[in-house]
Order: structure tokens, then sequence, then C-alpha cells
């Protein structure tokens, strides 16, 4: 009687923990990451450096998807923040793949000398 019950919690840790797991893994992962540029950089350069973020969609096979969009906001509450990507992973190993790929660290010297400021923030999407 000992070993049935021994068995039957053994699976239901088992059944808890794969569900607790397929659960974890099912939800996408985003980077957010929001620019503040130096003042001075035109209007040009930020264009460029959109372009080079954008691209990284291309080439970075992890990532699921990638948007972006330039401040319209109503409240001055973006502390001078005027560019903002979301960049989707199937999961968190996406970001792990992703932030030391060559493409993304050649972006990142590309784009650092033209930047004031960056937040990042990194989080698994919820509903």
């Amino acid at each position: 009687m000992k070993t049935i019950h021994s068995l039957l919690t053994l699976a239901l840790i088992m059944l808890l923990g794969s569900s607790a797991l397929a659960e974890e893994t099912a939800a996408p992962f985003r980077h957010f990451v929001s620019f503040q540029f130096k003042e001075g950089t035109s209007d040009e350069k930020k264009a460029e450096l959109v372009k080079a973020f954008l691209q990284l969609k291309q080439e970075i096979d992890v990532i699921v998807d990638l948007e972006w969009g330039a401040t319209d906001n109503i409240e001055p509450l973006n502390d001078g923040f005027t560019h903002s990507f979301l960049v989707t992973f199937k999961d968190k190993a996406g970001l792990a793949t992703y932030l030391p790929h060559p493409a993304h660290e050649a972006f990142v010297v590309k784009i650092k000398p033209h930047l004031e400021k960056v937040y990042v923030f990194d989080y698994t999407a919820g509903k």
C-alpha cells in the first residue's frame, strides 16, 4: 500500500511539474527596449538606426515578431525616450540566443554613440 501511495505521489508531482513547465514554455517572451537619443541626433540618423534594428528580424531566426513606434505621448511621461521596440521570442531561451548574436552585437556598436539612455524590460507574456 505504501508503494502505491508513493507511486501515486510521484505521478502527481510529475504531472504538476510538466503542466507548469508547459505553461511556462507556452507563453512568449518579450524584450522591450526604448531609446533616448543624444541631443543633435538627426532624424535621418534615427531613421537609419530604426531600419537597422528592424533588419535584425531577418538576421536572427529566434525573433518571432518585432514591432516599433516613435512617441505619440499625450502625457509628458516618456522621460525623453522617443523610440520603442518590442521583440518577441518563443521563450526566454530566444533572448539568450539573441543578445550575443553577432548581428545584435553589431547593431549595439552602431547605435551606442547616438544614445543618451536605454531602457530595457524583459518579461514572459501573461494574459
